[in-house]
């Protein structure tokens, strides 16, 4: 154990120490491939306003080529989702949410919330959690690890376990204290290389740490993946009037954020009633939620991730010929993205619509490929079309993957019972 524990041990790019590293760079980008894409469709995909994408993009490249690890395949773009957050994964793809973009205030804000995500793929973070889990646990392989630390069932929604998907922040990781001083930290000095005021950072961490207070909803998963504190705040406020004294009068860029956010501030009610929707789908209060999500599209009625709400809150309540209308609906919304696919196909296959079934799981699937559970539904819907062998086949690439549960345990039963194992 000693002597891999050596092995594994590498420079730090931002400190310069050494640390515990048994996740190689590669395997980094690697993870976050693999992952990322999963994340990015459970927030409903990226956002439909290709300016306001370009804009966080550009806002956070020019950042992006002043770190310690300038070289990273790094990315930026907003996503759908309507909880407060932003997130990074290990080799550089880094998102925000509509809520948080909401509670922005100028353009120094968001340059200080993707300095801070840019300060955890910097300093890895994630890499060093995911090391600490595999050597706690004798894993070798970087990705089992990863897994295996960032699922939370205990926390995943009823709803999406039965369906077979991700909740929003299952493949995050959850930073210590320790991690989010030092994303802070290398953050502030992140934007004010890239010309940026210290206001940035102070009014976002004032923000954050009033929302706090306050135990918004909406930010819960914010807080639960990125521990907010009174430290936090005054340490931006001391190191802005010390260390980045230079820099606390240059500009913020106020009007400029303001003006590429306006398309998204118009509907800014419409998506606080989608956050409260949200809530009370977890709370499992479906009919309450029913009512925010129609508030809400009332007000924007092809927004995608309104749509692909109500389509779950309508599943949850069994009532499947509504969900599949929203669900469509959704697919019209925003064709190139999965998620309302998978939504579709689950409720095709309640009202015994095999065919358009697999049909549509078909098409998440080359939309998004890589969750298991749309080989399982895929065979399933086979199974009723009577195709048996090709049921066969879809079952044993499910359980390849996943070996418990009520669905390897229906898949498993039915190739014993076509003789396909013994």
């Amino acid at each position: 154990s000693a002597a891999g524990v050596v092995a594994g041990c590498a420079v730090n790019p931002v400190t310069g120490t050494r640390q515990l590293m048994l996740v190689s760079e590669e395997k980094e980008i690697s993870i976050d491939r693999q992952y990322s894409p999963q994340q990015f469709s459970t927030d409903y995909g990226l956002l439909q306003d290709r300016s306001l994408n370009d804009y966080i993009s550009s806002t956070g490249q020019k950042m992006a080529a002043r770190t310690h690890r300038a070289q990273m395949p790094y990315s930026f773009r907003g996503v759908n989702a309507v909880y407060v957050n932003a997130y990074a994964f290990p080799g550089g793809s880094i998102a925000a949410t509509r809520g948080i973009l909401l509670s922005l205030e100028n353009e120094a804000e968001l340059a200080a919330l993707l300095g801070h995500e840019l300060g955890h793929v910097n300093a890895r973070h994630t890499a060093e959690i995911m090391s600490r889990q595999m050597l706690a646990s004798a894993v070798v392989g970087g990705v089992a690890a990863y897994v295996g630390m960032s699922q939370d069932s205990a926390g995943a929604s009823a709803l999406a376990a039965q369906l077979g998907m991700l909740t929003s922040g299952v493949l995050l990781a959850k930073y210590s204290r320790d991690n989010e001083r030092q994303a802070d930290a290398l953050g502030m000095e992140y934007m004010v290389r890239s010309g940026y005021g210290t206001d940035g950072m102070v009014g976002l961490m004032e923000m954050l740490n009033s929302m706090s207070k306050r135990k918004v909803s909406a930010a819960e998963l914010l807080f639960a993946t990125h521990p907010m504190s009174d430290e936090r705040y005054q340490t931006a406020v001391s190191k802005a009037n010390s260390e980045y004294r230079s820099a606390k009068n240059n500009p913020v860029y106020r009007e400029r954020y303001m003006d590429r956010t306006a398309g998204l501030r118009k509907i800014k009610g419409a998506i606080e009633e989608m956050q409260k929707g949200e809530t009370l789908m977890a709370k499992q209060k479906h009919g309450e939620a029913e009512r925010h999500f129609d508030a809400a599209l009332k007000r924007v009625p092809n927004d995608y991730a309104g749509l692909a709400m109500m389509a779950k809150c309508q599943l949850a309540q069994k009532n499947v010929d509504a969900a599949n209308r929203y669900a469509e609906r959704a697919k019209e919304a925003y064709p190139e993205e999965a998620q309302a696919y998978y939504l579709s196909g689950f409720a095709e296959i309640q009202r015994k619509k095999y065919e358009a079934a697999y049909n549509d799981f078909s098409t998440y699937e080359k939309r998004l490929p890589g969750n298991p559970y749309t080989n399982f539904y895929k065979g399933y819907s086979l199974e009723a079309m009577g195709r048996k062998r090709d049921a066969a086949q879809e079952y044993n690439r499910f359980l390849q993957l996943v070996s418990e549960g009520n669905e390897a345990k229906y898949a498993y039963t039915r190739l014993r019972q076509w003789g396909y194992v013994r």
